[in-house]
């Protein structure tokens, strides 16, 4: 249970001392915890799949808000890497593999 030279409870690497609690965590937590347990309580499976067929009929209607939640939400957001640079890369890479077990299998 040392304590650094300076009282920070730390190591003069930076790390904790033996017996540090490390801190005293998220003071909001317990309060975003309740909140959540809330919202859990009051929301159904059913309000989700009323909440979603809205988007889903929003995005439809050419709402472009709605069609990016939607499908960052249904299959991620985009990375920002260039789409099309990733698509040839992965093309080539295809290409490689039908060719190479192409040339084994004859």
């Amino acid at each position: 249970m040392s304590e650094s030279a300076n009282g920070t409870g730390r190591t003069p690497g930076g790390r904790f001392t033996k017996g540090n609690p490390g801190g005293p965590g998220n003071p909001h937590a317990a309060k975003v915890a309740k909140l959540r347990a809330a919202i859990l309580r009051a929301v159904t499976p059913e309000d989700i799949e009323g909440i979603v067929l809205a988007m889903v009929h929003r995005a439809k209607g050419g709402d472009m808000a709605a069609v990016r939640e939607l499908l960052d939400r249904a299959i991620g957001k985009p990375t920002d890497a260039n789409i099309a640079e990733r698509l040839e890369m992965l093309e080539e890479a295809a290409r490689r593999i039908s060719e190479q077990f192409g040339e084994e299998a004859a």
